[in-house]
């Protein structure tokens, strides 16, 4: 049951560790677009997306597809990190536990 359980963590763990690198290089891919082409924002307005639209999508309107996508991508890249960090704190508390009393 221990060595089952070690391999699907480890599987999980590969996973997220390869969808979390996957979402990495589409922010860097969209932060280099949005940097050759100069248009800069606040980071904040990320995560704001009402004032994101209010503000840098009526300055940039032809690049609005490249800052929407740059910001969803930024998301889940923190999402899947987030996601990530908690998967390893729990498998490792289970084999931990599966260690003691198994």
């Amino acid at each position: 049951m221990e060595s089952t359980l070690m391999y699907l963590i480890i599987f999980l763990f590969v996973l997220l560790l390869g969808v979390n690198i996957y979402f990495r290089i589409k922010v860097i891919r969209a932060f280099n677009l949005l940097k050759n082409q100069r248009i800069q924002f606040d980071a904040s307005l990320v995560f704001q997306k009402e004032k994101l639209q209010n503000e840098v999508l009526k300055k940039y309107p032809t690049q609005a597809d490249t800052i929407l996508s740059f910001a969803r991508y930024l998301k889940y890249s923190i999402s899947m990190a987030i996601v990530l960090i908690a998967l390893i704190t729990l498998f490792g508390g289970v084999l931990m536990y599966y260690r003691q009393h198994g």
